[in-house]
C-alpha cells in the first residue's frame, strides 16, 4: 500500500483509539448523573437537568465511542457464514459491505450538519423545563459521525491490504 494510505490508517486509528479509550469512562459520568438524580429526588428538590444531561452524556458516549468500536471489530455480525470463512474471504466481504456503512454515515453526516447549522443559526433549545441549547450535543454528533466515516475508510484500506496479503 502507498505510504500516504499507511499514514492515514495509522493516524486515524491512533486518534480514534485515544478518543475511544477516554470515552470508555463516560459510563461513570452517566452513573454520577443518575446518582445525583436519585439523591436530589430523595433528599432535596428534584433537579431538572439530570435526565436530559444523562441523555446528552449517553449520546456522547455512544457517538464518540463508535469509531473505536469499528476499529476493534466489535460491531455485530450475523455469524451464520462469516465465522467459517477464511481471513481473505472475510476481508473481501468486509471491503464490499463497508460501502453500505460509508453511504449510511455520509447521509447521516449530511443530516447532522444541516441540523447543527439550524441549531446554531436559531439558537435552538430543548422544549423541556431545563431548556438547554442543543448545538453542543449536535456538534459532538457531527464530530463523532465524521470520525466514524474516517474509521470506515481506514477499515476499507485494511481490508484491501488483507486481500493483497499485506498488513497495515
Amino acid at each position: 500500500m502507498p505510504g500516504f494510505i499507511r499514514s492515514y490508517v495509522r493516524i486515524v486509528d491512533a486518534i480514534n483509539r485515544r478518543i475511544g479509550r477516554v470515552m470508555m469512562y463516560g459510563i461513570f459520568v452517566m452513573v454520577g448523573i443518575f446518582i445525583w438524580s436519585s439523591v436530589s429526588k430523595t433528599f432535596f428538590l428534584p433537579s431538572l437537568w439530570t435526565l436530559e444531561m444523562a441523555q446528552f452524556a449517553m449520546v456522547a458516549y455512544y457517538i464518540m465511542g463508535g469509531p473505536y468500536s469499528i476499529q476493534l471489530g466489535s460491531n455485530v455480525r450475523m455469524d451464520l457464514f462469516y465465522g467459517e470463512w477464511s481471513y481473505k474471504r472475510k476481508a473481501q466481504v468486509d471491503a464490499i459491505t463497508i460501502f453500505i456503512l460509508i453511504f449510511y454515515l455520509g447521509v447521516l453526516l449530511y443530516g447532522a450538519i444541516d441540523s447543527t447549522t439550524y441549531s446554531l443559526q436559531y439558537s435552538e433549545r430543548s422544549p423541556t423545563a431545563w431548556r438547554p441549547y442543543l448545538w453542543p450535543i449536535k456538534i459532538i454528533m457531527c464530530f463523532g459521525i465524521f470520525m466514524m466515516l474516517l474509521q470506515a475508510f481506514s477499515e476499507f484500506f485494511k481490508d484491501i491490504a488483507r486481500m493483497r496479503g499485506e498488513e497495515l
